[in-house]
């Protein structure tokens, strides 16, 4: 197949390509720069400069695909208090793809989220069908949206699928929320978990879903929803002791009040707790993960190395 991937040179897009190409599929990737789209030419694939604001060029290169799998966002201005506007222009970019696809049964697969979707109990891929509640920010609310806008798409002619992935996609290189801990750790010269700690995480290891992705380019039905968790739920303060053992620093309760001024960002989601299951998910496209688990991963040290982590 020739596919056109969106976030191509990203954390996740750069093992989701050598994953198709491995596969025997061609893949276009959109590149917004010169180094992304070096890094694009050098795994195999062909690069397509442009940005999620070229919608232009999002309609051709769908139209011209036989699949397309969206994984960008606008994460820089998504957590610098611009998550409506990333939103929005996700939407937009979803609508565009919906248009090129349209009636024509190729697959449409859209990286979407699991954060805060049904909070204090495990969310299972039945979840999440009807509009965020109001209690889910706005911002949040509105990729919900856009999910269901895919979903959607399976009724207009296209294969459609979301794939909700967890909040902690990690691996070898991750710069995210488990570099971000780490990072904090350092700086407060504790590591740190809120209230008791017993609040928990999904998590998946990043080449366990650029895996999935795949399978649902391939084989996942219209409408469908998969959810790439390999660890259901993982307590904070075991991710913390962790982080404690590796810097060798004390391992602290924080309290909710204090969660702003000692966590800054992450505040908002290191006290949440949004467990979620994969089970459907490996039911329907038969997915096992295969590489280890966010402790396991965490325990192996490579967060550590870098000290501005």
């Amino acid at each position: 197949m020739r596919v056109f991937v969106t976030g191509a040179s990203g954390w996740i897009g750069s093992a989701v390509v050598p994953e198709l190409i491995g596969a025997g599929h061609q893949v276009i990737g959109l590149a917004r720069s010169d180094s992304s789209a070096a890094a694009l030419t050098a795994t195999g694939a062909e690069a397509l400069r442009g940005t999620l604001d070229d919608l232009d060029v999002l309609r051709d290169a769908a139209a011209a695909s036989d699949g397309v799998i969206h994984l960008a966002f606008k994460h820089d201005i998504a957590f610098s208090g611009g998550f409506e506007d990333a939103a929005a222009a996700d939407r937009r970019a979803v609508e565009v793809f919906g248009e090129a696809l349209a009636g024509s049964d190729r697959p449409f697969v859209l990286a979407s989220g699991l954060l805060g979707l049904v909070p204090g109990r495990v969310a299972t891929e039945e979840d999440g069908r009807e509009p965020a509640p109001e209690s889910v920010p706005a911002g949040p609310r509105a990729r919900y949206g856009t999910a269901l806008l895919t979903l959607s798409l399976a009724s207009r002619g296209v294969r459609s699928s979301v794939l909700r992935l967890p909040p902690t996609v990690y691996g070898d290189g991750d710069r995210g929320f488990m570099a971000s801990l780490v990072g904090v750790a350092r700086d407060k010269g504790v590591s740190g978990y809120v209230g008791d700690g017993s609040n928990r995480w999904p998590a998946t290891h990043r080449l366990d879903a650029a895996h999935l992705f795949r399978l649902a380019l391939e084989n996942a039905p219209a409408g469908s929803v998969l959810q790439p968790v390999t660890d259901e739920g993982v307590p904070i303060r075991e991710v913390a002791e962790v982080i404690g053992r590796h810097l060798d620093l004390p391992v602290v309760s924080v309290s909710p009040e204090d969660a702003g001024e000692h966590f800054g960002w992450l505040a908002g989601f290191i006290g949440a707790d949004f467990p979620a299951s994969s089970a459907l998910t490996r039911e329907r496209l038969g997915w096992q993960p295969t590489q280890p688990g966010l402790l396991d991963d965490l325990g192996k040290g490579h967060y550590f190395q870098n000290p501005s982590a």
